[in-house]
Parts: structure tokens; C-alpha cells; sequence
């Protein structure tokens, strides 16, 4: 991926130096301020910004993915194909892109906005609060994914009915349905009626 201003300025060489900043906004998604990513996300949580990428293959099938065991935040879970937090500055389209690429190794195609949501979402098993003004984007994988295990447990391609039956039986994000709801029109409109979304 390009490195961009805001992506070298946020980029550190030891991981365990790292400190992650958000961008702090208001009800109507203007920036107000910065705060580091625990923080933000500490009971009663922060409002920051973040986004959500769906993609979706040729048949139409939504690419999920499963939160390596080993995130601090909703580990073992299953979402959308990626989400995430723009640096401060970043925007948000650029973020989706970079760190769908960072996740899954691939670059997405005709990425469109899909609109934003505000919400707030409680992590029943970490104590951690998602309050989070949301950029939605929707697309198409480039070429088959390549997970980095430290990010990805496991990847799914699945049909509506599929995704149905995994989220009756598996856990998921406490955002998901959240999201996927507010994306549907953009989903539909990329996928087609027959998919059935």
C-alpha cells in the first residue's frame, strides 16, 4: 500500500512502542479532538471515528472474517469483512482501503460509500464500549485473500441464508448487525436483487 503523510506519521517500528491514536467527533461526525485507542474505548467509551468494509465476491457472497484469538477487543468473533479506525487526519475511504489490505492482504475494487452510523455497543466480554460514528464502504475483492494471522483467525465467504444460520450459532461482533443493516441499500445495489441481500 502507498504510504501517505498520515500513515508514515502514524507508523512506528516496534509494535510494542506503538500508541494508536483516534479521532475523537461529535454527534455529527465533526473532529473534535484526539484520544489513544484504549482510552477510547474504556467504559463509558469515547465517540471516535471508524469504518466497516463489506466485500462481496462474484456469486455475491459476503466476505467474513473471524477476529484472531489474540485482539484485545472481541477476540474468536466473527465480522464483517474489516473495520476499523482511521489515524487522525486519515480519511476515512483511505483507512478502509489500507487496512483491508493490511488484514486480508488485498486491495478492494469499486469501493463506494455506503453511509455512516452512530452507535453505541457495549463488549459484553471485555468490559470495552464500541461508541463509534461509522463510514461504511462496500466493494469487491481484487484477488483472493491472504489473511495475516495476527489479525484474522479465519475467513468465510457466505450467501444470506448462510450468514443466518453462522450468526444463529456463532458469536459475532456486537456491531455487526448494526452495520450490515445500514450498508444493505449500498449492498443491494452492488450486488444485485438476486443475491438475495
Amino acid at each position: 500500500m502507498p504510504t501517505t503523510p498520515v500513515t508514515a506519521a502514524n507508523n512506528t517500528s516496534t509494535a510494542a512502542q506503538e500508541t494508536i491514536m483516534l479521532e475523537l467527533v461529535d454527534e455529527d461526525g465533526n473532529t473534535i479532538g484526539t484520544a489513544e485507542k484504549l482510552t477510547a474505548h474504556q467504559a463509558p467509551g469515547q465517540l471516535h471515528r471508524a469504518f466497516s468494509v463489506f466485500l462481496f465476491d462474484e456469486q455475491g457472497r459476503l466476505l467474513l472474517q473471524r477476529r484472531a484469538l489474540g485482539k484485545y477487543h472481541s477476540p474468536g468473533v466473527w465480522s464483517n469483512t474489516c473495520c476499523g479506525h482511521p489515524y487522525p487526519g486519515e480519511a476515512p475511504f483511505a483507512a478502509a482501503a489500507r487496512r483491508t489490505h493490511e488484514e486480508l492482504g488485498i486491495s478492494p475494487s469499486l469501493l463506494a460509500a455506503a453511509g455512516t452510523v452512530r452507535y453505541n455497543h457495549p463488549d459484553p466480554h471485555s468490559g470495552l464500549v464500541e461508541q463509534e460514528y461509522n463510514h461504511l464502504f462496500v466493494g469487491l475483492p481484487q484477488s483472493a485473500p491472504v489473511p495475516d494471522p495476527e489479525e484474522v483467525e479465519e475467513i468465510a465467504y457466505v450467501t444470506p441464508a448462510e450468514l443466518a444460520e453462522r450468526h444463529a450459532t456463532a458469536p459475532f461482533s456486537a456491531w455487526f448487525m448494526t452495520v450490515l443493516d445500514t450498508a444493505r441499500p449500498a449492498i443491494r445495489e452492488l450486488t444485485g436483487s438476486a443475491a438475495g441481500w
